[in-house]
């Protein structure tokens, strides 16, 4: 053996029976740059372990393997692969060290790939950095994000957020399902529905948690999230996320100003001036709020209403809180204004799970939070034209999972 191979032995970890027997710069047919080949090898009579058996090799194959490029140039592996015939008469291919099984690349090269992912690259363009088509990069990606999804230990859930989000705008919906102690990411459902609920909460005792340990729930008022967890989680309490509450209440206020808009030029491009919190205007547009409100007495009940109701969230006594909320419902009927009127219908409906955030004080702040991360994701990616990939890149950014890959 020369200096050049006891090198790259060392280099690429090697250990008995194992050792680089050429190294060798070549041409390739098409005229492209000098790529680096370097052939592994096993020494004569050398034995191999498969379960409890000690066999020597039936026979070889020859296999191939992309490695991290040596400088400018791509470098792969080649290597006879011994198969070992068992006991029972199957012959079983041996596991080398640099490789994983059915990969064409190595150890390092798919850590590698996945650092230049996890550093905020795009999957494409990692590919392109890496010289390799893309669907064999998100296949790379998706093997490692699938085993440490597997091993995720859950025994320890007790409160958990769900929340929606798309692949791209109009597109393919996935549920988050993120446990709001260790503020990450614990499964994530296709579609919006009742069904995936279900699905969540067979995930969850696969992987050592239990239904009856979930105590909190912090959610949208979407009937089909209510339903499935009224079916599946009886031991939780549900908190309706009082950020949805005030969306929906946005909602409310906009229906006023939308009505009032016809024949009155005054209101045009005033959306926002009615939506945004007051103190986060300019000082011109506090002029204008405050003239528009006097002028269009309607505009400036339902503004005064959507106002006072924000402060049922700052009154710490839980049980004065309610009495805040039940009276503000009490104005919202008496000011006669119909989307304010239908909005505490909705109030009185989810009752329970509303007044629950007084005593939890649980929001979906942190579903808020990751859900900004899937968005920058998406808008870093262009959207994702395959559900899997989507789901398992917000694992990825979102889940805290521990990866067994080699460190690079």
């Amino acid at each position: 053996m020369n200096n050049s191979q006891d090198i790259f032995t060392l280099a690429l970890g090697l250990e008995l029976p194992w050792f680089v027997n050429n190294v060798a710069f070549e041409t390739e047919p098409n005229g492209g740059p000098k790529t680096l080949h370097i052939y592994i090898d096993f020494y004569r009579g050398s034995t191999f372990k498969y379960e409890n058996d000690i066999l020597k090799p039936y026979d070889t194959d020859d296999k191939t393997w992309q490695h991290l490029n040596f400088f400018q140039h791509k470098c792969f592996l080649h290597a006879r692969v011994p198969r070992l015939l068992l006991p029972n008469g199957k012959v079983r291919m041996v596991q080398v060290p640099w490789a994983r099984e059915g990969s064409g690349f190595t150890l390092l090269f798919e850590a590698y790939s996945m650092l230049l992912i996890e550093s905020e690259m795009p999957v494409n363009k990692a590919a392109n950095c890496l010289g390799v088509y893309p669907k064999r990069l998100w296949t790379i990606f998706n093997h490692w994000i699938n085993k440490a999804v597997r091993k995720d230990d859950l025994s320890s859930i007790c409160e958990i957020g769900i929340d929606e989000t798309s692949s791209k705008k109009g597109h393919s919906y996935v549920t988050n399902f993120v446990d709001l102690e260790e503020h990450r990411v614990i499964d994530i459902q296709l579609g919006r529905g009742k069904d995936t609920i279900e699905k969540f909460v067979t995930n969850l005792e696969l992987k050592g948690g239990d239904r009856k340990n979930i105590e909190q729930i912090s959610l949208d008022m979407s009937p089909s999230f209510i339903s499935g967890v009224m079916e599946q989680l009886p031991n939780a309490q549900l908190t309706f996320d009082k950020f949805h509450i005030v969306q929906h209440l946005n909602q409310a206020m906009d229906e006023v100003r939308k009505a009032e808009r016809k024949g009155n030029e005054l209101i045009k491009n005033h959306k926002y001036t009615f939506l945004r919190d007051r103190q986060k205007l300019s000082k011109d547009k506090q002029n204008e709020l405050e003239y528009l409100i006097m002028y269009y007495p309607k505009l400036g009940d339902a503004y005064r209403l959507k106002e006072i109701f924000k402060d049922v969230y700052d009154i710490e006594d839980p049980d004065e809180a309610k009495g805040y909320l039940q009276f503000w419902c009490d104005l919202a009927k008496e000011s006669g204004i119909q989307p304010f009127i239908k909005f505490s219908n909705m109030i009185k409906a989810h009752w329970f799970g509303i007044c629950n955030y007084f005593d939890s004080k649980r929001t979906n702040a942190i579903l808020e939070s990751i859900n900004n991360k899937i968005q920058l994701l998406k808008r870093r990616a262009r959207g994702f034209r395959d559900p899997q990939n989507f789901i398992n890149m917000i694992f990825f950014v979102c889940g805290k999972l521990k990866f067994e890959y080699p460190k690079y």
